[in-house]
Order: C-alpha cells, then structure tokens, then sequence
C-alpha cells in the first residue's frame, strides 16, 4: 500500500508541469524574434559595406582609367545610393572614399545604425597619344 501512494504522488506531481513548456516558449519567443531581428540587420550591414567599398572600386578604377570627377561619382550613387563620395589624387595615385549612413533595424533598436566606409586606390593609367 505504501508503494501505491508513491505512485499517486508522482503522478500529480508530474500533473502539475503541464503548460510549463507552453509558458516556456512564450518567454523564449521574443528573444528568438529579436535575435533573428538582429541577425537580419547584420547581414544587410555587411551588404551594405560591401557596396561601399565596390563603389570605391568602381570610382577608383573609373579615374585610373581618365574618366572625369563627374563619372565616377555618378558610378558610386549607381551602386550605392546616397553614398558620400571623397576623391584625392596624390602623384600617380587616385583613392577614393565612400560612405554611408545605414539605418538600424526597426523599433527601439533604430539607434543601433552606423556608417560603413569603403576605400579603394588605384594607379592612373597613361594614355596613348
């Protein structure tokens, strides 16, 4: 008899975990949609500096190859829109550098925005008579 209410007791106390996992989950789920939140916005981050610094590139050569001011900073907004655009030529070397503001992502996290910077330095082609 003492065996059959050990039992019973371990059955009601198993009995009273239900809805522990449904209580759980509820407070695991914002979390998860935060994190995926996050991790979103660093991979648009990282899109976003690799446009920089292609639009760099795409300048830098641009002007290498004796193309004017005006081209090349027509060629950074076509690939990064909005995108700062600082050009230096120093003896037979043209660098150029472009930045931009990016967004956070949404809601109170919209302050976490920051500016990504690509440079890029190329030497001027000489042109054939």
């Amino acid at each position: 008899m003492l065996r059959r209410g050990r039992r019973r007791w371990c059955a009601r106390a198993a009995g009273h975990d239900e809805g522990a996992v449904t209580a759980e989950l509820v407070m695991a789920l914002p979390v998860l949609v935060l994190v995926t939140i996050a991790m979103v916005w660093f991979i648009g981050f990282g899109v976003g500096q690799v446009r920089s610094t292609d639009a760099a590139r795409e300048a830098a050569r641009a002007l290498a190859r004796g193309e004017s001011e005006a081209v090349a900073r027509e060629l950074v907004q076509q690939v990064d829109p909005g995108a700062e655009v600082r050009i230096s030529r120093t003896g037979d070397r043209v660098t150029v550098v472009v930045q931009r503001a990016r967004d956070g992502p949404i809601g109170v996290f919209g302050a976490l925005g920051g500016r990504t910077r690509g440079e890029a330095v190329a030497a001027v082609e000489e042109v054939p008579p």
